[in-house]
């Protein structure tokens, strides 16, 4: 599939959802955020995903999000909406609301929790794809849902008009060089790690966690790939490397990420719901020891990197709990 193709953009960023110190969304800081990644390099946001705290959202937040992502995009970013549930009569409506709040697309995980066989997998994802006319990710993470999606599965949900992309965290290189032969999917690397591993054996982008903080150098990456300028885009994957393992091996990257946003000033709390809980202090230790390991990320400075533990200690419980419907 060629690059004018491509509905969703090659940055896309996994936005985590900024909260004030009772859990309840920070609408402003939201807003400065996206406008911040966007700025940075991103063309795609990810709103209410995994790291946006999608099991913690109220339907009414979700949607929401959407639509003060398209008003601050101003057409500058896709706004694409994740999740969406592991109920597909849920998953199904939530699609529906969110293309009348004006998602430009969605991004559907792999039933969670209840681990359907392939065939339910597969239809599920097909009744959510039926759904609206927009275009699709396939977000395939085993580690989080207990089940992948498997490369059959893949295969025939690839037939589907809607369905035009995957988010892969399985990161299994062999099987995405297989499916990529066979199917004319758009590959997304859902493991920040892998981003270039898998944009040099063809995957079109990333949708990244690390994103939220260092877009500028994803986006370093991606131009560097396009114009097939290999060293450039290495010397970007390991600027990013001790960044990534920052966010991404300590705790959930949602928590690591809100605490190093924080302490870079750009969203105001770092505050999680539980039962996310914010770093204690072994764990925020390594954070902050990976983190000022980093060195000459375009676009980055961590020179008034300030972590606080005692902002970040605990998690909220917000107003209205979550609900299935």
């Amino acid at each position: 599939m060629s690059a004018t193709d491509n509905p969703f953009g090659q940055v896309l960023v996994a936005l985590v959802t900024p909260m004030t110190i009772d859990g309840e969304v920070d609408w402003p800081a939201v807003e400065r955020l996206m406008d911040d990644v966007i700025v940075g390099g991103a063309d795609g946001i990810v709103v209410s995903g995994t790291t946006g705290e999608t099991s913690t959202l109220t339907d009414s937040e979700k949607l929401e999000l959407v639509r003060v992502g398209k008003r601050v995009a101003g057409g500058r970013a896709k706004i694409i909406t994740g999740g969406p549930s592991n109920e597909t009569a849920h998953a199904i409506q939530l699609a529906q609301q969110s293309a009348e709040a004006g998602a430009d697309a969605v991004m559907a995980v792999t039933p969670y929790y209840n681990k359907p066989t392939q065939s339910g997998v597969l239809t599920h994802f097909r009744m959510i794809a039926d759904a609206t006319d927009l275009p699709m990710i396939l977000y395939d993470i085993p580690g989080r849902t207990g089940i992948p999606i498997t490369y059959d599965t893949i295969v025939r949900a690839a037939q589907h008009p809607n369905i035009l992309a995957i988010k892969d965290a399985k990161g299994d290189l062999t099987e995405v060089s297989r499916v990529l032969n066979d199917t004319n999917l758009i590959y997304f690397a859902g493991d920040d790690a892998n981003a270039l591993p898998l944009m040099s054996i063809g995957a079109t982008g990333l949708i990244g966690v690390t994103a939220n903080i260092a877009p500028h150098a994803y986006r370093t990456i991606v131009d560097a790939v396009n114009g097939g300028d290999l060293t450039a885009a290495t010397a970007a994957h390991q600027s990013l490397e001790p960044l990534v393992r920052a966010t991404m091996t300590h705790v959930p990257g949602t928590v690591s990420t809100k605490y190093i946003l924080h302490g870079l000033g750009r969203i105001p709390s770092p505050r999680v719901r539980l039962p996310l809980v914010g770093p204690e202090d072994a764990e925020a230790a390594v954070i902050e020891d990976d983190v000022a390991r980093v060195r000459g990320i375009e676009g980055l400075d961590l020179s008034n990197f300030r972590p606080d533990r005692n902002a970040a200690a605990g998690g909220a419980l917000p107003r209205i709990a979550g609900t299935t419907r």
